[in-house]
């Protein structure tokens, strides 16, 4: 009679503090890309209008602010017609509230395939950061478009923009992983995200120029990462002075986010199973 040897492995959780396995993100690339790339397709399944609602959505916030803050409270946007102030502006916010917001729920919406199989913890909270991207490229037609109507001439700060993008898509990062593996514990963060995301569009020169903060406050102001975004695009689109001012302090503090975010994520993550 033959013996037949089955194969055993073991998963257990590693101890301390661990920061990102990439090697292990690697191995589960192809895993991440048809995650992705599900999310994109349900987001827009059984819809009329399809991707065109990434630009129907902030283009109808774009004239809604025009209109209340530019027209009715007639708000200073440094000489810029409102219409592209705020363009510029909310196009890259749309995609961090979005980003953030299902960043946070992921591990929650995520938690039947949580229990079922190992598959790393890590991709909940990144897959929708990353598909929200495509959302992020198809909206930046309306600044094309805004910047021919108003004939404003591209200059060489749009080599900015990649720069840009990687410190936009690093907030939502470092936040989604900070609260993804909170709201697992918390679930008031949850309830709380729209309120949240509501306020933060106001700590940020979205609405408003970021010139009529008072200089004694800008170096604190600008610690808020969102805000070297906002000026940084406004400056890669429309030609502006870089505000390096406003961009450098973001940066410290959206790598302290990611690293802080990273660190913890990965202390919690041996437990996220069992606390679902």
């Amino acid at each position: 009679m033959e013996s037949s040897e089955t194969n055993l492995t073991i998963i257990k959780p590693k101890t301390g503090w661990q920061f990102i396995d990439f090697k292990e993100l690697r191995e589960y690339r192809d895993l991440f890309i048809f995650m992705a790339w599900r999310d994109i397709k349900v987001l827009y399944a059984q819809t009329i209008l399809g991707f065109a609602w990434a630009i129907l959505r902030p283009l109808i916030q774009i004239v809604i602010f025009t209109v209340i803050f530019g027209k009715v409270a007639k708000v200073s946007s440094d000489g810029i017609p409102y219409f592209l102030f705020s363009t510029v502006a909310i196009i890259p916010w749309t995609y961090m509230s979005q980003s953030m917001s299902e960043s946070c729920q992921s591990l929650i919406t995520g938690q039947a395939m949580l229990g079922k199989v190992y598959i790393p913890r890590l991709i909940f909270p990144i897959v929708p950061i990353l598909s929200r991207l495509v959302d992020f490229g198809i909206s930046v037609i309306i600044i094309l478009f805004v910047m021919a109507y108003y004939k404003v001439i591209p200059t060489w700060n749009l080599l900015l923009a990649p720069f840009l993008v990687v410190y936009m898509v690093s907030i939502p990062v470092g936040i989604g992983l900070w609260l993804s593996s909170l709201a697992i514990r918390f679930r008031d963060i949850r309830h709380a995200m729209p309120f949240v995301i509501q306020m933060l569009i106001y700590t940020a020169p979205i609405v408003y120029s970021a010139s009529t903060i008072p200089d004694k406050y800008r170096f604190i102001y600008s610690l808020n990462p969102i805000v070297g975004v906002i000026e940084g695009f406004r400056a890669c689109f429309l030609g502006t002075p870089i505000p390096l001012h406003f961009i450098w302090p973001g940066i410290i503090t959206a790598i302290v986010l990611v690293v802080s975010g990273a660190f913890y994520f990965r202390r919690m993550e041996r437990i996220i199973a069992d606390v679902i």
